[in-house]
């Protein structure tokens, strides 16, 4: 398996969203008429798009807004909201900075310890709008912050990092045992990220009730570039999907997993259901939004590392609602807003009445489905070749 890239050494072709297409079916269905929802830990949610633990993506106003519309937008404990009592000063802050003054501003304003009382104060905040409230931590502060949030009324605690393994080996600091953790927690638990079957396969061994897929593709995570690492999107997502459905085989129990960034149009969510996902998480998609606390910019989560910054600020710019970014009607011709409609259009031309049967559609491999019949898009900058 695999092609020789020397002597003696051997690589796996993998595959991103830009490689590959999905086959209309021979049956088509009514658009309206498909099912979206998908579940996880026994909640159910019609929207099967999660907003990402970002700064510039998720405040409290936004998940309270995503929620009512049918989805999860995903609160970082970690983050702005929780080091500051005024968080709007400071994305003001963060928003008006210059390119250059970007990354050591950030580093900057995440030096501010935490404060426990606000992780309560924001998770209530949620809960009294009646939105879920879903909550993300790094491995090391997942037992201190996931009992935090859980009395709180958290529904679902994250756990996430730049990559996760079950076995990660520290005489620096505490290590997090997953399945001790997870077995303690009364809500369920989400991994991440990973991009390998025996990764995912392990996770899953070890109790989490969702896994999150992907590692550096995220449109400000500048990961790939300085460490050199990740797996394109479509591959990870596959491998990952084999490894949910043979543990479902083993065991009797279905572990969801979310294709974690590298999406930035509808089209590309689609093919991330297709090559097995059963929810997908977003960041850039959203932090276009009017709703969004990032006023336009978009920032990685771990653009503040103190020594090693692995992310940038981008400018996203603002371009509709959440309700117009989710479902419409789209007013740009990107494929960028109204995603909900893109992906039920999908469905009903490939002829997948649920998500589960969407991850059955035929993908074949085809480099030139960007550009092929596009040459008039490509020239004036237009529609999908801007």
């Amino acid at each position: 398996m695999g092609m020789w890239v020397g002597r003696g050494r051997k690589a796996r072709r993998c595959y991103g969203f830009d490689e590959i297409a999905l086959v209309p079916g021979e049956v088509t269905i009514n658009p309206n008429e498909v099912d979206t929802s998908w579940e996880i830990g026994g909640l159910k949610f019609n929207v099967p798009i999660l907003a990402a633990a970002m700064d510039g993506v998720v405040d409290t106003k936004f998940a309270i807004r995503m929620g009512k519309l049918g989805g999860i937008a995903v609160l970082n404990l970690e983050g702005i909201q929780t080091r500051y009592e005024n968080p709007d000063e400071v994305l003001n802050e963060i928003a008006v900075a210059s390119p250059e003054e970007a990354t050591k501003l950030v580093q900057g304003i995440y030096n501010r310890p935490i404060k426990e009382e606000l992780i309560s104060e924001r998770i209530k905040t949620i809960k009294k709008a009646g939105g879920p409230a879903v909550v993300s931590a790094i491995p090391q502060r997942a037992e201190q912050f996931g009992k935090i949030a859980q009395e709180a009324g958290a529904d679902i605690f994250i756990v996430q990092s730049t990559v996760t393994t079950v076995s990660h080996i520290s005489t620096e600091y505490k290590t997090l045992d997953f399945q001790k953790f997870c077995s303690s927690m009364k809500i369920p638990v989400v991994v991440g990220n990973s991009v390998t079957y025996r990764v995912a396969l392990s996770l899953m061994e070890a109790g989490v009730g969702g896994l999150l897929i992907g590692i550096g593709p995220g449109a400000a995570c500048t990961t790939r570039g300085v460490l050199g690492i990740g797996v394109p999107q479509v591959t990870a997502t596959a491998d990952s999907a084999a490894a949910r459905d043979f543990y479902y085989k083993q065991t009797g129990r279905y572990i969801p997993i979310i294709t974690d960034g590298g999406m930035s149009n509808g089209g590309d969510i689609c093919k991330a259901f297709a090559s097995g996902a059963d929810a997908v998480m977003v960041g850039s998609a959203f932090a276009r939004a009017e709703e969004a606390p990032g006023r336009g910019y978009h920032w990685g989560m771990a653009t503040p590392h103190a020594n090693l910054p692995r992310g940038t600020r981008i400018r996203v710019g603002t371009t509709g609602t959440l309700e117009q970014i989710l479902f419409g009607p789209a007013r740009l011709d990107d494929g960028s807003q109204n995603l909900m409609g893109a992906l039920q259009t999908c469905m009903g031309n490939v002829g997948a009445r649920n998500i589960r049967e969407l991850q059955l559609t035929e993908i074949i491999i085809a480099p030139s489905i960007q550009t092929e019949g596009k040459i008039f898009q490509t020239a004036q900058r237009v529609g999908m070749r801007k």
